[in-house]
């Protein structure tokens, strides 16, 4: 994606200040961002890390030094997606099906939301489970293609997607930092400290 080849390739020194030119008349309608470029912004307001990967050994070499950096080497980690449990088998994961024995969760999603940067996610991820029991600690595993526009995109993707049976629990996740100032959109979630592996297959 022209966004993540810019920031990771060569430096752009376009900024989003410079997208709303004084030379546009007043009236003019502001130039729209790419998809992927408001969706890192909002990512990054709402206090997420994020970190972009070309392949998957990049993916399992970043995952490394998430472990390293946070000290989590003994740590176990919530893995509840049996794909994803194969995916990083080589990982040297302690993986638990038990919520009060993880000190962090490594999940998928169903979509990114450009509009406000948060993650879609279903039953499909946590099963019943509600945000709040899940561990403080996240790591989601996504990719480029899964980026949509808004929640209306996302939630017609799972309806498509899922003809014969239509995930449950479906919820965002926008708030990753606790002391995050919370709209009354936002009552009930919960916030969580948040790093999306991003791959790139587009």
């Amino acid at each position: 994606m022209s966004l993540f080849r810019k920031i990771f390739g060569s430096k752009s020194t376009r900024s989003e200040e410079e997208l709303k030119s004084d030379n546009r008349g007043k009236y003019m309608p502001e130039i729209k961002l790419p998809i992927d470029e408001r969706f890192t912004i909002n990512f990054k307001d709402n206090g997420g890390k994020f970190l972009y990967c070309e392949n998957l050994n990049e993916i399992y070499k970043t995952l490394e030094y998430i472990i390293e950096e946070n000290e989590w080497q003994e740590e176990q980690v919530l893995l509840l997606d049996a794909e994803l449990t194969a995916k990083f088998k080589n990982s040297n994961l302690l993986p638990t099906k038990k919520l009060n024995e993880a000190t962090f969760f490594l999940t998928t999603c169903e979509n990114l939301i450009a509009n406000d940067g948060s993650l879609l996610i279903s039953s499909k991820q946590i099963f019943e489970k509600k945000l709040p029991e899940l561990p403080f600690n996240f790591i989601v595993f996504a990719t480029t293609s899964q980026i949509v526009d808004n929640i209306g995109e996302g939630l017609r993707g799972i309806k498509s997607k899922n003809k014969q049976k239509i995930p449950t629990n479906i919820t965002t996740i926008k708030h990753f930092k606790s002391g995050d100032k919370k709209d009354f959109l936002s009552y009930g979630s919960s916030a969580k400290n948040l790093y999306l592996l991003l791959l790139e297959d587009l």
